[in-house]
């Protein structure tokens, strides 16, 4: 289901400063040009780019799990790569459906496993784009919002930390009222627990209806881990009226209302942050991803609702939202870093080069992207990643999911895009 919220523009970065890492001095997000190449990495690439000419009219996103990674560990030339764009003044943006950290806490991470300095001016993760909808219009920034993921409290820390004022976790509702759900949780999620700020209604209780807990949204940051809580909870509030758990709408299948009134009584909107069915991890095959646990959303509200679809809002890859947000930071980021590296009058931004390793959304996403400034997204597989040969090969990628190019791996997909854009260069 195509994601149905818009996000605002993205804000204006900020300058990149100086940092060393191990023995490398970088400089503005730059690899200095002295920097040595990792062992094995033989290829060396050089720029002609100079800046009395016009600024690189094109730049590249790079998913990463897959294409600059495997779990902890460089895919071998991505380190090169990220240099070498560095250092020729091609911009670049990481936009990854990965997610369950602070921005600046993934950044810190990735920078330290791929030995090249990034900042979070050009990161965009699955749950990014969630921090426009704290204010504006509908602002969720003094509501309550119930968050899930991977850890609930980091989510918790992630959501405050993007302006949402009032956090509630699974693990706070399940140890406030351990009889909502009557299983031992999956993991030890109650340690994690903090005070509701209302009590749950309840039918044999004093509680009125407007002193008892309300919840306006609820988002699923990164992938959950104790699926049959979540999907309890979640099932529980989407049944609720306006909102309040504990509550059962009597508008629950009204025939004469649209969708047998399903979802029509205030329930809080549902929010997933990436549509991932698959994703590349450690195991030599494809994992579930978050696709997977919204799948079991779904499945589960089909069957509560006697057929009826979930209605929800996802964003991630390959929703138009998430490339429409990319492509506002990946402007910004641009515009700042050829004004530091220069670049007078940094130019028109033509062509994006989406290298990825999943066609469900690398590919598709890139593919189905209209840029509101005319800019032209190329999308480029790479065999390292969720796509092989031997998993569906060529005869997969069908329609939206054809790529442009399929080559081995992040450093031949940056070699033939400078290709189409005529680099002078060697590489």
């Amino acid at each position: 289901m195509r994601g149905v919220c818009a996000f605002s523009s993205a804000r204006a970065a900020a300058s990149l400063p100086s940092a060393s890492i191990g023995s490398v001095r970088v400089t503005c997000g730059v690899a200095a040009k002295s920097a040595h190449l990792q062992p094995g990495q033989q290829q060396r690439f050089s720029s002609s780019w100079r800046r009395d000419e016009p600024a690189p009219p094109f730049a590249f996103a790079f998913d990463i799990d897959g294409v600059l990674l495997h779990v902890a560990k460089p895919i071998p030339g991505a380190t090169e790569t990220l240099r070498f764009l560095n250092e020729s003044n091609i911009p670049f943006i990481l936009l990854t459906n990965g997610g369950g950290k602070r921005e600046a806490d993934r950044v810190q991470d990735l920078s330290e496993k791929l030995g090249v300095y990034l900042t979070t001016d050009n990161f965009v993760q699955s749950h990014t784009p969630f921090k426009q909808l704290v204010d504006g219009p509908e602002s969720l920034r003094n509501k309550t919002i119930l968050v899930t993921g991977s850890d609930y409290e980091k989510c918790r820390a992630i959501a405050k930390s993007y302006g949402f004022q009032n956090v509630v976790t699974p693990a706070d509702i399940l140890a406030a009222h351990p009889s909502i759900f009557p299983f031992r949780p999956v993991t030890d999620i109650l340690a994690t627990a903090q005070p509701l700020p209302k009590p749950l209604f309840n039918t044999t209780s004093t509680t009125r209806l407007e002193e008892a807990l309300k919840i306006d949204a609820m988002f699923v940051f990164d992938d959950p881990r104790d699926w049959a809580a979540d999907v309890q909870l979640i099932t529980d509030l989407l049944l609720s009226r306006n909102g309040y758990l504990g509550t059962y709408s009597a508008l629950n299948g009204n025939e004469t209302l649209p969708s047998c009134g399903w979802q029509q009584d205030g329930q809080p909107p549902l929010y997933f942050s990436n549509g991932d069915l698959l994703w590349s991890a450690t195991y030599h095959l494809p994992r579930f991803g978050q696709g997977a646990f919204q799948a079991t959303v779904a499945g589960v509200w089909h069957r509560v609702t006697g057929g009826h679809e979930l209605q929800r809002r996802v964003i991630g890859k390959p929703q138009a939202e998430t490339y429409e947000y990319a492509e506002r930071v990946l402007g910004v980021h641009r515009h700042d870093i050829l004004r530091s590296k220069g670049f007078h009058e940094p130019g028109t931004l033509k062509a994006v080069y989406m290298v990825g390793d999943n066609p469900e959304s690398d590919i598709a996403g890139a593919n189905g992207h209209v840029s509101e400034n005319g800019t032209q997204w190329t999308s480029v597989l790479v065999k390292t990643g969720v796509w092989s040969e031997e998993r569906g090969g060529e005869k997969a990628l069908q329609g939206r999911l054809k790529p442009k190019v399929i080559v081995a791996d992040v450093k031949e997909a940056v070699k033939w895009a400078l290709v189409q854009e005529g680099w002078k260069g060697t590489y």
